[in-house]
């Protein structure tokens, strides 16, 4: 039960987040400013630390945040709510750290941010949630960390092990929305399957969900179980057509090999290949736009693929060297590869087009070829996918089967959505 500071701040912020009290969760929407004309977005951060910061007053707070999350003049969450007099204690980082530098699956410690002295908490590596002994001295939890709309992106996982955690302990959870980066409309691929859930997918959603960190939220919390008592504070000014680039927000890589909105509206398809044999780019300044091997015949590959089988991307025969590359694949070695690149996004389906790579590949290969089956099922949210490429499987019978399950999950998804 909620007692105290925590329920008198609730009470004086707003109605509408005392009622979480007795209910079940809340999206607070009345205290965004009205949306702009033009296409600038406003980060939820920059309302939360000014018309809403009443919703954290009186209360000790947790910040979980990262590079990314910044004003749109570049200051950094912390320093925003610390300005806005909120009572801010600890900092905690997910997957890379709080300044976004450590690499993929790198265990990263506890420190001390030097911007503002306070204690920094990790939640990728020893632990993936926070410790119970530290939520015993807040009240609330913030989260403000810029997603990619990928279903495999371990930060929405941190997000929702934290609201696990806040739960638990009877803290307040707020999220800071921002927009997803590669739009709102289309929801593409597959549905994971719960038998398949991990920290890469802990929830059944679509390769790409088409949903901002805080509509998942509110998704999450209801269908799933998780009870916070949750606030949502919208950013203002997007519509679920508008695209990164489209926001007046600076790009900002959201992972050490995520350097580009083009990247991110590849990953959600390109990201299966790291369930195989085959380079991603990493270690190139393309990572998640290009895929390859030394052993790949590119022109092969492309001369099997009909254009009109994927439409909205142009497909390119390449070579690149990984160099410093985290996954290991092919350091210093030229591949042969196939770039990616986007003719029209509207149309484009990353994850149908990494079916048809998947089938090209792998009947180009033959014995180069292998499969990563733990990771490749872990990312396909089940092993139905890589069992119909080996069977040999048409394009249209893998992706046909995933509608029903997608359109299941559209209708579950639409009481959550928050912009039009």
């Amino acid at each position: 039960m909620t007692s105290g500071p925590v329920k008198q701040a609730l009470d004086a912020a707003m109605p509408a987040v005392a009622a979480t009290l007795t209910g079940m969760l809340v999206s607070v929407s009345a205290c965004a400013p009205e949306q702009p004309a033009h296409t600038e977005v406003v980060p939820g951060i920059e309302i939360l630390a000014g018309d809403s910061a009443g919703v954290l007053s009186g209360l000790r707070v947790g910040l979980i945040t990262n590079h990314t999350g910044l004003s749109r003049d570049g200051t950094p969450a912390a320093r925003l709510l610390l300005d806005a007099g909120v009572d801010l204690r600890v900092l905690l980082a997910p997957e890379h750290g709080l300044r976004g530098r450590a690499l993929p699956g790198q265990s990263v410690s506890d420190a001390i941010d030097q911007a503002t002295g306070l204690p920094v908490h990790s939640l990728y590596g020893e632990r993936l949630t926070p410790d119970p002994s530290l939520l015993e001295n807040l009240d609330a939890l913030v989260f403000d960390v810029q997603d990619v709309g990928a279903r495999y992106y371990t930060y929405v996982s941190t997000m929702a092990e934290a609201m696990r955690a806040a739960a638990r302990a009877g803290l307040v959870f707020v999220v800071a929305d921002r927009p997803n980066p590669i739009g709102g409309e289309l929801v593409q691929g597959n549905v994971l399957d719960s038998a398949y859930a991990s920290f890469v997918g802990l929830f059944p959603v679509p390769m790409r969900h088409g949903m901002t960190v805080g509509e998942l939220a509110l998704m999450f919390n209801r269908e799933f179980g998780i009870g916070v008592r949750l606030v949502v504070i919208p950013a203002a000014g997007w519509a679920r057509s508008v695209w990164a680039d489209q926001t007046g927000v600076p790009w900002i890589a959201t992972s050490p090999n995520m350097p580009s909105l083009e990247s991110a509206t590849h990953y959600p398809g390109t990201c299966l290949f790291e369930g195989t044999n085959l380079s991603v780019g990493r270690g190139t300044d393309r990572p998640f736009q290009q895929i390859g091997s030394p052993w790949l015949d590119a022109e092969e590959v492309l001369g099997s693929v009909p254009a009109a089988s994927i439409p909205g991307v142009r497909l390119a025969p390449v070579t690149f060297t990984p160099k410093s590359a985290d996954d290991g694949k092919f350091e210093g070695e030229t591949a042969q590869g196939i770039r990616l690149e986007v003719t029209d996004r509207n149309t484009y389906d990353p994850t149908r087009t990494a079916v048809v790579l998947l089938r090209a590949i792998r009947r180009s290969a033959g014995a180069d070829w292998a499969w990563r089956p733990e990771a490749f099922d872990r990312l396909a949210g089940t092993d139905q996918l890589r069992t119909a490429v080996e069977s040999g499987a048409s394009v249209d019978e893998i992706v046909e089967g995933w509608a029903r399950a997608r359109q299941r999950f559209q209708r579950r998804r639409s009481s959550y959505l928050l912009y039009p």
